[in-house]
């Protein structure tokens, strides 16, 4: 670990600090023009597979944002090369997985003694912290065993995830060997990625939404906590994060995930209560809210400090990724703004239960 005292990793274990960490999800991205012009001369798999690239598309964005943690270039789906699963991404569709998994003997073939083909992102990881070394949190990154399972099966991206639910149904003793293939690829990837400087882990979970609360418990957490446990034992906290998930969140916190991730579709601080208002949260301004005005982005901004109302535990971000075109002017005013007007809000909230008022 990099910055292990820092405030960003101080609030992801729910600590006392003196402002709200903020961070961005793909805060390193197609808004950027720095970004834009290494796509120019690279594709995104190339610069993924390029530590040297992948380290320096990370720090660009996390300098020039002056956010509190920078988290590493990297695709969700790299693992799926090294478990026999090739991907390509098709423009305007985003990935498409070229033989999808479909059958248990699709399955059994899946691979899960190359996990160390993955080393470029822990080297990326390595430069990254060896750049910041104690002054900014460096954040790695995996997927969840089911929004993984998921882009294997569909092929690419989906609505309704009816291949996936029809596997997960159907054939319940295959679907549950998928999973733990995909725990075992990507539990080495993440220790791997802590081994290398990581501080925090995010697991992304960006498609569990989809599920009952039901389904949920039954066909996933059991895979997941396996996975969160699996590297809870580095002392690197464990993000977990997933989008329209806010039936999940009491079932989601079971995984031992030391924060969990909030889209905007909830009010903060109801999603804190849902989690029994206690670990840490991260979260949660609606990206297209970047596209407005600033006097509605900062109203937004200033919506969530208050729900949070400086209870240790929250880091700043937004509900799920930043998107293309968002205008970068509001990316990096939104930082400061949470920088600035945290703050005090903090330092009086810690006053009032210390007594100090």
């Amino acid at each position: 670990m990099s910055a292990p005292d820092s405030r960003f990793v101080r609030a992801c274990k729910a600590l006392p600090v003196d402002r709200t960490p903020v961070w961005f999800m793909r805060q390193a991205g197609r808004y950027m023009p720095e970004y834009r012009a290494v796509r120019k001369r690279h594709s995104l798999i190339e610069i993924c597979k390029n530590p040297q690239l992948a380290a320096e598309v990370t720090i660009t964005a996390a300098e020039y944002l002056k956010v509190d943690a920078a988290i590493i270039f990297a695709d969700l789906l790299l693992p799926f090369e090294v478990m026999g699963l090739p991907f390509h991404f098709s423009a305007g569709e985003g990935p498409v997985i070229e033989s999808p998994v479909r059958t248990a003997d699709d399955i059994r073939r899946l691979r899960t003694d190359s996990a160390d083909d993955l080393g470029y992102v822990a080297d990326a990881v390595s430069k990254v912290a060896r750049h910041f070394s104690t002054t900014l949190a460096v954040i790695g990154f995996c997927g969840a065993p089911f929004t993984l399972a998921s882009y294997m099966i569909e092929g690419g991206g989906s609505r309704h995830y009816i291949k996936t639910k029809n596997l997960m149904y159907s054939q319940p003793q295959a679907w549950d060997e998928l999973l733990g293939k995909l725990v075992a690829v990507t539990s080495a990837y993440a220790r791997a990625q802590v081994e290398a400087g990581a501080d925090v882990i995010q697991v992304f979970d960006s498609w569990v939404g989809c599920l009952s609360v039901e389904d949920y418990r039954q066909y996933v957490l059991p895979r997941t906590t396996e996975l969160i446990a699996s590297f809870k034992t580095s002392g690197a906290p464990i993000i977990y994060f997933g989008t329209d998930t806010s039936t999940l969140l009491a079932s989601m916190k079971e995984s031992g995930a030391d924060v969990i991730g909030l889209d905007w579709r909830i009010p903060l601080d109801e999603g804190w209560s849902r989690l029994g208002n206690s670990g840490a949260v991260q979260g949660n301004l609606d990206p297209v809210l970047l596209f407005a005005d600033w006097k509605h982005v900062k109203a937004g901004a200033r919506r969530i400090l208050d729900q949070a109302g400086g209870r240790p535990g929250h880091v700043f971000n937004l509900g799920h990724g930043i998107l293309p075109e968002t205008p970068v002017e509001n990316v990096r005013a939104l930082a400061e703004y949470v920088q600035e007007h945290s703050a005090g809000a903090t330092s009086f909230s810690r006053s009032v239960r210390e007594g100090g008022i």
